[in-house]
């Protein structure tokens, strides 16, 4: 029996993610170390710590960055109240926040000035649904799943909207919106959908090759909503999926009988790591390594004007402007 890895791209670092990293990286080499970072930079714990090795120091709250210093908020955003406090203790900020999740935040004070109730589809737990939330939240319900969408009651059945996080599954949302339109007929959305291109291709290449493997390993951390959703996509399909942090994690037993694995990344986890577990597939018998190519990605995102004004600061020899 041949073995054989179809490793699936479009795969690992969306261009939100590479953004957000590089606005670290960057930073501690424009100003040096010490970086402070409200949250995961991105949701993944080998990324965090490589940065925290470098002189970033990651905090849960706004509260633990001692006045005056400079702030980088994380990719999934954050509400007003923290940009208010960030501004109160003179914190010099830098903006990672994906420009998706930027979109998502604007289309929710679009629709609560214009007098919607807003429904925001996705996980209460998520630094990406606090975040939006945040915004407009005397107008905002989350909702989680469909029974939630279909208890949900609203002030005006007729003036209601919803937005969606941008890491689910299309599955899961397309589900939940179906539930909502079916209790409120008049119920309106983005002009183009939330869920974010990196989300969907992967989601999708998922879904074309898993028919051919008898495993998926999804390379990505617990706590990454899109890695989780590409394990759901293959165990919804019928073929055993696992989400593992790298090739430690990797039981033996789950390679017994299986000739075809599938090995992708969520949109936070490195390639090193994707490197890691083919390498241990092949050193289990599995040589014959065939890259699956679904759909072309070449999205990039600029970085965020203070960074860029850095930069600019530095390479002229003037001093930097601290960010307000």
């Amino acid at each position: 029996m041949q073995k054989r890895v179809l490793l699936l791209k479009p795969r690992g670092f969306c261009a939100g993610v590479v953004r957000a990293i590089d606005v670290v990286k960057i930073a501690l080499e424009t100003f040096g170390a010490p970086i402070y970072v409200r949250r995961e930079i991105v949701h993944n714990r080998y990324v965090v710590n490589e940065l925290a090795e470098k002189g970033a120091i990651f905090v849960h709250e706004i509260d633990d960055v001692p006045d005056g210093q400079r702030v980088i908020y994380s990719a999934h955003g954050v509400s007003p109240a923290v940009r208010e406090i960030s501004k109160a203790r003179h914190l010099r900020v830098i903006d990672a926040t994906c420009p998706l999740v930027t979109k998502v935040h604007i289309e929710a004070v679009k629709f609560a000035k214009q007098g919607y109730s807003l429904v925001l589809i996705g996980h209460r737990d998520h630094d990406e649904i606090e975040g939006t939330l945040g915004e407009v939240p005397e107008v905002t319900q989350v909702v989680s799943n469909v029974a939630e969408a279909t208890a949900l009651e609203v002030p005006d059945p007729n003036r209601v909207a919803y937005l969606t996080q941008t890491t689910l599954s299309l599955d899961e949302a397309r589900d939940i919106i179906h539930a909502l339109k079916s209790k409120f007929p008049n119920i309106v959305g983005p002009h183009s959908q939330d869920i974010c291109y990196a989300t969907e291709n992967r989601q999708v290449a998922v879904r074309n090759v898993a028919h051919q493997a008898g495993l998926v390993l999804v390379v990505g951390s617990t706590n990454s909503s899109n890695s989780n959703r590409l394990v759901e996509v293959s165990r919804n399909l019928g073929t055993i999926g696992y989400l593992i942090d790298n090739s430690q994690a990797i039981d033996p037993a789950w390679l017994e009988g299986v000739s075809t694995v599938a090995v992708t990344a969520g949109a936070s986890a490195p390639e090193v790591l994707v490197a890691d577990v083919v390498n241990y597939l092949r050193q289990n018998g599995f040589n014959n390594v065939e890259e699956v190519e679904v759909m072309p990605e070449n999205v990039r995102f600029g970085l965020p004007p203070e960074i860029v004004q850095a930069i600019g600061s530095s390479t002229s020899g003037a001093e930097a402007v601290p960010v307000k």
